[in-house]
C-alpha cells in the first residue's frame, strides 16, 4: 500500500502571510496531499485579530492537521514597533529545536516537503539538516522577490547605505527605478545594527530553498518573472526555481488615525461620488497598549460634523469590517483605495478595478512602484510620504478615476489583467502549470532522497 503523501506547511505569524499559506493548503488537499500545518502559538503576538484568524481558518479546514508547536521559555511579545522584525527572526529561530523534534516525530518518508514561510526562512536550516525537499513561500509580488536577491549585494564597499541614499533612485536589475526610501525599513537602518545585520542574513537564505512559490501569475510579472530566471540578476547566487501559483488572495486592513479619517471624510464629500468606506478605530496613543483591531469605533469623535446626513444615499460607512474580496468583485464598485498590500493588489486585479495607492509600511511602497509604473493599475495618492493624505488629494484622485480619460486607460488594463489572472488558474493556464512542475519537483527530490 503506499505511504500517504504529506507536505507540512510552516507558516508566518501575520494574516497577510497565513492566508496565503492555508490556500496553499487547500491546493494542496485538492492535488491528493494531506497537510500539516505546524504552528508556533499565535498568542506571541499581541494582535487578537490575528488569533482570531488562525482559529476560524483552522475550523474551516478539517481535512489539514494545525499542530502547536510547544511554546518556548519566555517568548518575546511581537509588537509592531521598529523592533518588531529583530524580536520575530529570533522567535523562529528559537523554535528551530521545536519544529526539529516535530519533524522528527513523524516517520520521515511520510513528509515528501516542507514549505515554509519566506520570513521564517531561518527554519530551512531545519529542514535542509534533516534532508526533505525544502520550499519557501513568498507572499508578495515577484517584482519584491526580485529586489529583495539583489539588496545583499548591490552597495558598493565603504559606499553610501540605504538610508543615506534617501530618495536616490535604485537602479536594480530588471525593475523600473525606485526610491532607496522605498525599501523595508529594516534596511534603512544603520548598516552597523542588529536589525540591519538580521534582515542582511535572511535575505541572504534566498538561495538555500530548493524553490519559490510566489504569490502572483506570470503575465502580470513577466519582466519580474523573466529577471528571475536571468544569471545577470544576482551575479554569484544560483537563484531556485519560481514558481508562480497565484493568485492566493485574502488581506486585512489597517487601522486609521483620527486625522486621516477626517481628511477622506471631507474628500468623499466634495468628490460626489458614492463609496463605501470601511473604518477601523485607530491605535492607541499608549505603546504600552496593545491595538485591538476588533475595537467598535465611535464614528461621532472620527468623523466630521454632519458628513453621515450630507453623504446618505451615497455613502455607505461600514464599522471594523466587510467583505473585501465580495465588494470589489460587485459591478457596481469603480475603484478601490488600497495601501498597497500584495494580497489587496491580486484582489484588485482580479475583480478588474483600478486603484489608488496609499502605502503605509512593510514592502507596500514598492508594490506602489510595480503597480503604478509594471502592471499599469493604479496612481498615487500624494501626501502618504508625509503621513497625510489631504481631503484635496482624495476628492482630486476619486475624479480622476472615476471621470478622466487616465481613469478609463486604467479601468482597461485592470479589465486585461483581471481575465489574464482567471486565465492563469484554468486548466492549462501558467499557474496551474506552474503547480504541476512544483509537485512534479517536490516528487522528483522525494525520489532521489530516498535512493
Amino acid at each position: 500500500m503506499e505511504k500517504e503523501k504529506t507536505v507540512v506547511l510552516y507558516p508566518g505569524l501575520s494574516v497577510s502571510h497565513f492566508v496565503p499559506m492555508t490556500q496553499l493548503a487547500g491546493t494542496l488537499l485538492d492535488h491528493g496531499y494531506a497537510v500539516i500545518v505546524a504552528l508556533i502559538d499565535p498568542s506571541v503576538k499581541e494582535d487578537i485579530a490575528f488569533g482570531a484568524v488562525v482559529a476560524r481558518l483552522a475550523a474551516s479546514m478539517p481535512p489539514v492537521r494545525f499542530h502547536t508547536l510547544p511554546a518556548v521559555e519566555d517568548p518575546p511579545k511581537l509588537t509592531h514597533d521598529g523592533q518588531f522584525m529583530l524580536r520575530y527572526l529570533d522567535l523562529v529561530s528559537r523554535y528551530n529545536k521545536r519544529l526539529h523534534d516535530f519533524l522528527c516525530s513523524m516517520r520521515p518518508r511520510r513528509i515528501h516537503a516542507v514549505v515554509v514561510d519566506s520570513v521564517s526562512n531561518e527554519a530551512l536550516v531545519v529542514t535542509k539538516r534533516l534532508g526533505f525537499p525544502s520550499y519557501t513561500l513568498f507572499t508578495s509580488s515577484a517584482a519584491t522577490f526580485v529586489a529583495f536577491a539583489q539588496l545583499p549585494t548591490v552597495l558598493a564597499e565603504g559606499g553610501p547605505s540605504f538610508k543615506e541614499l534617501g530618495d536616490t533612485h535604485l537602479e536594480l536589475f530588471g525593475l523600473p527605478p525606485m526610491p532607496a526610501s522605498h525599501l523595508l525599513g529594516e534596511v534603512l537602518e544603520d548598516p552597523e545594527s542588529d536589525t540591519y545585520k538580521a534582515m542582511m542574513a535572511l535575505l541572504c537564505r534566498i538561495p538555500e530553498a530548493d524553490g519559490t512559490l510566489v504569490n502572483t501569475f506570470e503575465s502580470l510579472e513577466a519582466r519580474a518573472v523573466a529577471t528571475l530566471k536571468d544569471p545577470r540578476c544576482v551575479p554569484g547566487w544560483v537563484l531556485p526555481p519560481v514558481y508562480c501559483v497565484g493568485p492566493f488572495v485574502g488581506s486585512i486592513a489597517d487601522a486609521e488615525a483620527k486625522e486621516r479619517h477626517e481628511e477622506i471624510a471631507v474628500g468623499l464629500d466634495k468628490s460626489g461620488h458614492c463609496f463605501l468606506w470601511v473604518v477601523r478605530a485607530p491605535a492607541s496613543d499608549d505603546p504600552e497598549k496593545p491595538h485591538d483591531p476588533s475595537a467598535n469605533p465611535d464614528l461621532d469623535t472620527l468623523l466630521p460634523d454632519g458628513f453621515m446626513e450630507r453623504t446618505n444615499g451615497r455613502g455607505l460607512v461600514v464599522k471594523l469590517w466587510a467583505p473585501q474580496v465580495d465588494v470589489l468583485r460587485h459591478r457596481a464598485t469603480g475603484a478601490f483605495v488600497t495601501h498597497c498590500g500584495w494580497n489587496s493588489v491580486l484582489e484588485g486585479v482580479t475583480a478588474g478595478v483600478p486603484m489608488l495607492s496609499w502605502p503605509l509600511y512593510s514592502e507596500q511602497k514598492m508594490n506602489k512602484v510595480h503597480m503604478m509604473r509594471d502592471i499599469g493599475v493604479a496612481t498615487e495618492m500624494v501626501g502618504w510620504q508625509q503621513g497625510l493624505v489631504k481631503a484635496g488629494e482624495v476628492e482630486a484622485k476619486v475624479r480622476l478615476v472615476m471621470e478622466s480619460e487616465e481613469g478609463r486607460e486604467l479601468r482597461a488594463r485592470a479589465a486585461v489583467h483581471k481575465e489574464a489572472a482567471a486565465a492563469a488558474c484554468d486548466d492549462g493556464g501558467t499557474s496551474r502549470l506552474a503547480f504541476a512542475q512544483f509537485l512534479a519537483d517536490v516528487a522528483s527530490r522525494q525520489d532521489r532522497a530516498l535512493q
